[in-house]
């Protein structure tokens, strides 16, 4: 039987997903078919699920904090950040799982010397991948626009607004927000990111598929940068891994997924 998979997010028509999955099940022969579904309302995450009549989905922003709400139970990384973005239907149940944290953490250990790291952004991406780089031995701040989203990271991070902000010297610069995925715009103030970015040994914006002003702010004062990609095939690698019961070995999925972009 055919089993139908889906992408969860507000906006997701950008989404490569489908193209990497639907790859992976054509070379590894996995009888799946995988789709998009714009969610306007985070809360109809589950009913949405069901109805659509889905083995699996991934969450996408701005929904990871409801599609944690929407399972019915967590594995214990899932549990402890808080933010799901891989859902299986596991014996009528939906399971949680995160995926982001590691995939994303295979990305930072590229740029090579890295200890301070300074993330943009107060989502459920941050609360996974901030939990999993701190508990790697990373010292990581937190930067955001809004001083209530930053109270979920206080009692673990360094956290500053734009007017709070005390400029230092960090190795990475992250940008965790949807700034530059749908419009021009910068995740912070623009003077306050050139002279943190001019100090910085390179900077990773999680959007993929275009130079977001952020990215082309590094490039324009020569600082490493690298976009989404890779940790789009990451994370997607062991989503797949969980929809298909753990059948293939990772390297065979991450073989399968790359066929679907010419890198």
């Amino acid at each position: 039987m055919n089993q139908l998979f889906a992408i969860f997010g507000n906006p997701v028509s950008h989404s490569k997903s489908p193209l990497m999955h639907n790859m992976a099940f054509k070379v590894l022969e996995y009888n799946g078919c995988y789709t998009r579904y714009l969610l306007e309302d985070g809360n109809l995450l589950k009913d949405k699920f069901h109805s659509l009549g889905l083995s699996g989905a991934n969450i996408t922003v701005p929904h990871k904090e409801a599609a944690f709400k929407a399972c019915d139970e967590l594995d214990s990384f899932a549990l402890k950040v808080g933010a799901v973005n891989t859902i299986i239907l596991k014996n009528d149940k939906l399971m949680g799982y995160n995926t982001d944290a590691p995939g994303f953490l295979k990305c930072v250990k590229d740029f090579v010397g890295t200890k301070n790291i300074l993330i943009l952004g107060a989502g459920g991406t941050v609360k996974s991948t901030s939990y999993i780089l701190k508990e790697q031995g990373y010292i990581v701040d937190i930067l955001a626009r809004n001083a209530d989203r930053l109270k979920d990271f206080e009692n673990n991070f360094d956290c500053f607004t734009f007017e709070s902000f005390k400029e230092k010297k960090y190795n990475l610069i992250i940008n965790m927000t949807s700034a530059g995925l749908q419009d021009e715009l910068l995740p912070a103030p623009k003077e306050l990111l050139e002279n943190i970015i001019s100090n910085s040994s390179g900077v990773i914006d999680i959007i993929y598929g275009k130079q977001t002003p952020f990215l082309k702010l590094a490039k324009n004062k020569n600082i490493s940068s690298k976009d989404g990609i890779d940790m789009l095939i990451n994370q997607g690698v062991l989503a797949f891994d969980y929809f298909t019961n753990h059948q293939f070995s990772l390297s065979e999925i991450e073989d399968a997924m790359e066929k679907a972009f010419s890198r």
